[in-house]
């Protein structure tokens, strides 16, 4: 499981949008997002890596790890 915090996700279509676009990435990926936390968790094959760069190409970037 993977976690992303994306400062940029604000609404019901940031939402919509992050979970297309990690679905196109990965069919079987499990996506969970938390929209007032502005946090997405992902079960995925896929690497953090791989993830991370679907969620930017889709103008949602994480934002850095603390």
């Amino acid at each position: 499981m993977h976690e992303f915090k994306l400062p940029d996700m604000s609404c019901g279509h940031c939402l919509a949008a992050v979970t297309e676009a990690v679905k196109e990435a990965d069919a079987h990926a499990e996506v969970n997002v938390d929209l007032p936390q502005k946090t997405v968790k992902v079960a995925s094959g896929l690497s953090r890596e791989r993830l991370a760069g679907v969620l930017g190409e889709a103008g949602y970037p994480p934002a850095p790890a603390s």
